[in-house]
């Protein structure tokens, strides 16, 4: 059997987007995010972080800085019992400075590569699953995996360039809200 997942974004998403943070002391969640999270764990969901983290390519941050992230991500999750299952990110990015992260990848979002990484590792059905982010890239990403996928509507997407792949399914203000919009479909 299959497992279902919900894919969240990291930044701006999950928590407060504060660019290019990898001081865990600085993380938190987003309010109207726990309870919906811990009903999609105690639903079957497995719940999955896939991020861009240009950050390394740029030579802002170290590779090894981004266990710290999760660590803390996972410690505040579990305060809350909800499961952090997987933390995928990309550290790449084809104008980066750091040489052997500087590429074009099939990870980097709007690409679907962090997800066929998660479904592979984790049995996962993406047919059944989620993604959940705000920005377009994120829905992009998410479909071209063949997702579902929800935007949060908080202001951060800026870039309006819509084509199929890019508009979402649902558009909420948080994800409390599609976590009640995903339990109830």
């Amino acid at each position: 059997m299959m497992n279902k997942a919900v894919f969240i974004d990291k930044d701006g998403t999950l928590i407060p987007d504060i660019p290019y943070n990898t001081d865990p002391d600085l993380i938190t969640l987003q309010e109207n995010a726990v309870e919906g999270l811990r009903r999609l764990s105690h639903n079957g969901y497995l719940i999955i972080i896939i991020s861009n983290q240009s950050g390394v390519a740029r030579g802002l941050f170290k590779e090894e800085a981004l266990n710290g992230v999760r660590s803390r991500i996972q410690d505040l999750l579990g305060e809350e019992q909800v499961t952090l299952n997987g933390f995928y990110y990309c550290p790449h990015h084809p104008l980066g400075n750091v040489e052997e992260y500087c590429i074009e990848c099939d990870c980097r979002k709007p690409e679907p590569g962090m997800f066929f990484k998660a479904s592979t590792d984790f049995n996962i059905d993406l047919s059944s699953s989620w993604m959940i982010g705000d920005i377009l890239n994120d829905v992009e990403a998410g479909k071209k995996a063949g997702c579902r996928s929800i935007l949060i509507n908080n202001g951060n997407e800026t870039e309006w360039h819509l084509k199929e792949s890019r508009i979402p399914d649902y558009l909420v203000k948080n994800i409390n809200e599609a976590a009640l919009l995903i339990l109830n479909r």
